[in-house]
């Protein structure tokens, strides 16, 4: 254990002396967690709407008066002509532009039906559903007031009601869905990058030599390497939780002892795939652009940022090796479910055994040899 200790004490030295990696440890998550957990959210907030009215007429200004209502909705002008409209929708000038037919009042009255044509900026798909399903909802109310109005005022009564709720996250905000798997990449960061290029940069700077001939074993220079980064990464994930309780308001459910918890064993994964690759490069640029390789992939495959179900049945099977996919999963169900143990037994052991393999590799693939 003395040993150990020695080690611990050269590593933290190492660490606060390095003015490069201080930064990185410290500032990075920090701006990371304020900058993402606003900016990165699939809400649709601000759609820019062009109108090509050839009635103008009282019926057709209602409707157009029903996409002005929304805050989400912003007129940008009317056009002349359905040329006019495509040119502004190709130039980006527009999302969406609702071309409102002649006669559109007269059909109304007369024949008691109609039509309007919503053509949407379909380059982001997922952006286009959500506006889409925004125009269809307007539309669908407006043509509700003018079935209660056709029929003398008299209150339109759906066969089928239908009452809302939406469990875990009420009012549907969508940085209360992502803050919780951002605190994982915060301490992915930590552990993965940090200990691939610690441990290199000894080889980097001929140290390891002096290491490897000393009698210092195997399991305690690991121990000594890995752990620094243990203690950091937990402290940056108890910074971040009260950031986000305290700027975004999250709410944390469950236990947060049981979130240590599986911290605790999630960063023996990572810190296991780092030294892992630390053990397969020579430079710390290597070791970074590794690093990267399987953070990237691993990271797109989470479900940080789209459904893992959505996925296909490979990609699905694929995430069965996906650390990161078990943490954040766990994350949002302790955080914003409130659950416990019995509920994330399965995930824990996947990263118990995850975190078993990869120590194993990265101390069998560290040679100990001057």
């Amino acid at each position: 254990m003395r040993t150990i200790y020695y080690i611990l004490q050269k590593e933290f030295r190492q660490i606060f002396r390095n003015k490069t990696m201080l930064p990185v440890i410290f500032a990075i998550p920090i701006v990371q967690l304020l900058i993402l957990a606003y900016a990165v959210t699939f809400e649709i907030r601000n759609i820019n709407l062009v109108v090509f009215d050839q009635d103008n007429t009282p019926q057709s200004r209602a409707l157009i008066s029903k996409f002005q209502a929304p805050a989400f909705y912003t007129l940008k002008g009317y056009v002349q002509s359905y040329d006019e409209a495509l040119e502004n929708l190709r130039k980006g000038a527009c999302h969406q532009v609702l071309v409102i037919p002649n006669g559109f009042e007269k059909e109304i009255a007369k024949e008691a039906r109609t039509s309007v044509k919503i053509i949407t900026n379909a380059i982001d798909g997922s952006a286009a559903a959500i506006m889409n399903g925004y125009g269809n909802g307007i539309v669908m109310d407006f043509n509700q007031n003018l079935v209660v109005e056709m029929m003398g005022g008299i209150d339109f009564k759906q066969p089928i009601k239908v009452d809302y709720t939406f469990w875990f996250n009420p009012e549907l905000n969508y940085t209360t869905y992502m803050v919780p798997g951002i605190l994982v990449l915060l301490v992915t960061i930590i552990g993965m990058f940090l200990s691939s290029m610690n441990v290199v940069r000894e080889k980097e700077i001929g140290t390891i030599e002096q290491i490897n001939v000393s009698p210092i074993r195997k399991y305690q220079f690991v121990v000594g390497k890995l752990l620094p980064f243990w203690f950091i990464a937990m402290f940056e994930l108890a910074f971040g939780l009260t950031v986000a309780k305290i700027i975004f308001d999250i709410p944390i459910l469950g236990n947060i002892g049981l979130i240590f918890g599986v911290a605790s064993v999630y960063l023996l994964v990572v810190l296991g795939i780092g030294l892992f690759i630390s053990t397969l490069t020579d430079t710390q640029q290597q070791a970074m652009f590794l690093a990267w390789f399987f953070a990237v992939v691993f990271i797109m495959m989470s479900g940080l940022f789209t459904p893992v179900e959505s996925m296909p049945s490979w990609a699905q099977q694929l995430n069965l090796i996906n650390p990161i996919a078990y943490f954040i999963k766990v994350m949002r169900m302790i955080m914003l479910k409130g659950s416990e143990f019995k509920d994330i037994a399965g995930d824990f052991f996947s990263l118990l055994g995850y975190a078993v393999i990869s120590l194993f590799l990265a101390i069998w693939r560290y040679k100990k040899v001057s």
